[in-house]
């Protein structure tokens, strides 16, 4: 009989935490920064407390944290990090470093705004940075999905067939410092659902090297790999979304989630915390007889451009969402949706607000679907 499973009240970051300890990793190595710097705390309570056993490192900087995770996973340890905004900038050369060597592990990114100017509110421009260095990255909605998410990724990451690193970003204070109801699964469940790491990646009877140099005609090879196993994560990932859904008893998809597109005119794109306010508004809207729907992006790289087009191609226009910009561009994921749409007579709209902490309430969006709706909506549109 199957015991039954406990409901709590955690911040984000303690949610995060919490699925972490039951992933039973043998090494941390974790540098404190705004907004994760509790995740981290609460890491360490639970190693002094005998909860998690597992060596944390100690180290002086985010790149040595990355740097200390990458030699443990290639030794055959399960790993975990976590950082946000300037701590991820500096952690970018062994980020590309664990990408080209398809390593798996996973990182939590608590999303935070860049410098400059200063801030330690909310935005995606960190997250979104990381896109092409060949790491699957997944965003969540809310404390519940941070936590199932980071136990998918463990997963997700060790597949045999995959052996790709994870980002899991959920937004900065939005998520990381919210507390929300959630539903844990029991250690056993996780035992079975994410048993221990038996690939590893250095034969110790038979050693190989790591990063080593490549010639022209070698390199190319390693990056057609590196695009046929980010392609392959597709189907990965939904595969363990499906066993993942099965087990919680609730859908919890891996790709994207919509909500009312069956029959939506118009359609929102979005990705994060603020799905949840579009939903709302999405809500509003058809209690006012305007056909809105949301399709909420979970997984950003591998970019699922199928279901896109699948979701969207019998839609009058689509409003993306932006929480980050390509300068001189344009909006980091309505750049995605636009190139995912090619062909289809479908027009795409911008929508860039939240940047810094920005706030953007339910209303907000209720209006811009309105404008969308009248022909009055600019292609590009800033909150400012």
């Amino acid at each position: 009989m199957q015991r039954a499973r406990k409901v709590l009240a955690l911040v984000g970051n303690h949610a995060v935490a919490y699925a972490v300890k039951q992933a039973k990793p043998q090494v941390l190595a974790v540098f404190p920064i705004t907004p994760q710097t509790t995740m981290l705390e609460r890491l360490a309570e639970y190693i002094a407390e005998g909860e998690l056993k597992a060596e944390l490192v100690k180290i002086e900087s985010e790149h040595s944290a990355m740097a200390t995770i990458f030699g443990a996973a290639v030794a055959g340890a399960r790993v975990f990090t976590a950082t946000s905004s300037q701590g991820l900038l500096y952690m970018t050369e062994m980020i590309y470093w664990v990408g080209g060597a398809r390593v798996p592990l996973v990182a939590a990114v608590a999303t935070r705004a860049i410098a400059a100017p200063w801030s330690i509110l909310d935005d995606h421009h960190d997250f979104v940075s990381k896109r092409d260095a060949i790491w699957i990255q997944m965003m969540a909605e809310n404390v519940q999905d941070a936590y199932d998410l980071t136990l998918m990724a463990f997963r997700i990451s060790e597949d045999p067939n995959l052996l790709l690193p994870v980002m899991m970003g959920f937004d900065g204070f939005i998520l990381t410092h919210t507390m929300e109801r959630l539903e844990v699964l029991n250690d056993e469940e996780v035992d079975e659902f994410l048993p221990p790491r038996k690939f590893n990646l250095i034969d110790f009877e038979d050693p190989v090297s790591i990063g080593q140099v490549a010639d022209s005609s070698e390199y190319i090879k390693y990056r057609y790999s590196a695009m046929k196993a980010m392609e392959n994560a597709k189907s990965v990932i939904e595969e363990v979304s499906k066993e993942y859904s099965k087990l919680v008893g609730r859908n919890v998809p891996g790709l994207v989630e919509d909500f009312m597109c069956d029959d939506a005119d118009y359609a929102n794109v979005a990705m994060g915390a603020w799905s949840g306010d579009v939903r709302e508004a999405v809500r509003r809207l058809r209690g006012e007889g305007i056909k809105a729907c949301l399709l909420k992006v979970k997984t950003f790289r591998p970019f699922p451009k199928e279901l896109i087009r699948k979701y969207l191609s019998e839609r009058r226009a689509v409003l993306a969402m932006d929480r980050a910009y390509s300068y001189g561009l344009g909006g980091v994921l309505a750049s995605e949706v636009k190139s995912a749409m090619y062909g289809l007579q479908v027009p795409v709209y911008n929508f860039v607000a939240g940047l810094g902490g920005q706030d953007v309430r339910p209303s907000v969006v209720v209006d811009m679907v309105k404008k969308l709706r009248e022909g009055t909506l600019q292609e590009e549109v800033w909150l400012v």
